[in-house]
């Protein structure tokens, strides 16, 4: 569930990165976002190294808080808890920082039916498999001309390597 929910994320990421500019500086120092003309692959390539370690150090607490149990509040998957659940921050609001929760953060779903929750988190299921086909169909309509029929004349070329961070030989510090 979790790959699905990533995927989810830059399936939608991707879109706005396409179509999407922000109207304000990208730096403190006055730099501009990269250009809507790049590819969403290029912009990522284009964006500073500062940036690209704190989108990782934010995402590296949140994995952190999860595999934790959130302060040991529940049991992680491996342990009998429930795959997918992230934990409350109500132990971190509580003692240091007001925050929001990542899912249902106002509480609205806290009296959802059994029956609503199975069909939503089915819908959850399929909708991340259908992302997890759709960033990859744009991967290779981008990578690859002409792989993917229907995104011809729409997809942006990229000469780059999009999983270069997933290679053996990936360093931030050379």
């Amino acid at each position: 569930i979790k790959h699905g929910r990533i995927a989810m994320f830059a399936f939608v990421g991707y879109i706005v990165q396409s179509n999407v500019v922000f109207p304000w500086s990208q730096t403190l120092a006055g730099a501009p976002h990269p250009s809507p003309d790049l590819s969403p692959e290029a912009q990522w390539d284009a964006v500073p190294l500062g940036a690209k370690w704190q989108i990782f150090a934010v995402i590296s607490m949140l994995e952190l808080w999860d595999e934790c149990g959130g302060g040991g509040q529940r049991a992680h998957y491996m342990r009998g808890g429930q795959p997918g659940k992230y934990p409350s921050f109500a132990p971190f609001r509580d003692a240091v920082h007001p925050v929001l929760d990542l899912y249902d953060p106002f509480g609205f779903n806290k009296n959802m039916s059994e029956e609503t929750k199975e069909r939503r988190l089915v819908a959850e299921l399929n909708n991340g498999r259908a992302a997890m086909i759709g960033i990859f169909g744009f991967l290779c309509a981008d990578t690859v001309p002409g792989s993917v029929p229907a995104l011809s004349g729409i997809a942006t070329p990229y000469s780059g390597d999009p999983m270069v961070p997933f290679e053996g030989q990936f360093s931030y510090f050379s």
